[in-house]
């Protein structure tokens, strides 16, 4: 009998005596032989890709996190593909997995492949971002960032900070259909709609990645001939925009203020160094608190559904007594 399926462990614990529950925690997805009780947790990652320094970072955090617990971890990188990651669901539901922790390329399309998850009895962990779906019994919980807040957050600080009466802005979009470009755009521009000095000009897709970022600024410099703001939706994008910059003999965080999502280390550097204005946190470091969530939802423990990290806002006053202590 498979004692993973959804709400069964609950509804079990008010029956079943807690030395003989302990043990099915342990026995979990195995037939009950002799050497069961050694046998790894086995989990699935289905993971975007390796699009950005951010992305690596989270992929090394999930690792690390997997090792030091003794988990069976299989990972799968999408490579930016919706399609490989629904091959790798599947993968994992033949492989009998525990528990499949899926961060979404986009957000629409996944009812059929989390529909085989669910009938498997196999729980579904959506991590950093979430899905567009009908039936939310299709995934046990989420665990990720506000991405509109982080847009508002970086929209709020342009406001405060950047004085014109006609504020000419650049905005470089992460992949299309993606959470993280939906709703950083969303937030941003909730907050640009109510001041009328500032202005989006233009706004394309550069894919989260940093050589996509220094194209499209090197396209955008040539079409304008005044841009007063680069939002960038990550700060590889921004990273690639600052090196169109400086080709063009512009001086990036002076002739043209940039802002951007994510606070990987190298951003923290550009903020120092006075070539990037503002950066909004987005930590990366999911594996501790998925593991956590993980063991949780297959021993029947309470969790809360859903885990919003809280992020922060670096700018010069404060990024130099923080990058010491930044990990990725």
């Amino acid at each position: 009998m498979n004692f993973r399926l959804f709400g069964l462990v609950p509804m079990l614990t008010r029956f079943v005596a807690p030395s003989l529950m302990l043990a099915s925690v342990f026995l979990s997805g195995c037939g009950g032989g002799g050497d069961s009780a050694e046998k790894k947790l086995k989990i699935g990652f289905a993971q975007v890709g390796a699009e950005s320094v951010w992305r690596t970072a989270n992929t090394d955090s999930m690792q690390r996190e997997a090792a030091k617990r003794g988990v069976d971890f299989k990972f799968s990188s999408g490579e930016g593909k919706q399609e490989n990651q629904i091959r790798a669901i599947r993968s994992f539901v033949a492989q009998g997995v525990d528990l499949i922790i899926l961060s979404p390329i986009v957000e629409t399309g996944w009812d059929p492949v989390l529909k085989e998850a669910k009938r498997a009895g196999i729980p579904v962990l959506l991590m950093d971002r979430e899905i567009e779906t009908s039936d939310e019994s299709l995934y046990a919980a989420f665990i990720g960032s506000d991405f509109v807040e982080e847009g508002r957050l970086a929209a709020r600080w342009m406001v405060e900070n950047v004085k014109g009466d006609n504020v000419k802005i650049v905005e470089l979009e992460g992949t299309p259909g993606s959470a993280p470009a939906i709703d950083r755009q969303t937030g941003f521009r909730e907050i640009v709609d109510k001041h009328s000095n500032f202005k989006i000009i233009e706004s394309q897709s550069a894919n989260f990645r940093r050589s996509d970022g220094k194209d499209l600024m090197e396209s955008l410099l040539k079409l304008h001939s005044e841009i007063d703001v680069v939002y960038a939706h990550n700060d590889d994008m921004a990273l690639g925009a600052i090196q169109a910059i400086e080709a063009a003999g512009l001086k990036p965080g002076k002739d043209i203020v940039i802002i951007s999502i994510d606070a990987i280390k190298e951003a923290f550097e550009a903020v120092v160094a006075g070539k990037i204005n503002c950066i909004v946190e987005c930590t990366p470091l999911f594996g501790p608190l998925a593991f956590d969530m993980a063991e949780k939802i297959l021993n029947g423990e309470p969790y809360e559904r859903r885990v919003v990290m809280k992020d922060k806002v670096f700018d010069q006053t404060n990024a130099a007594a923080a990058i010491d202590s930044r990990m990725y």
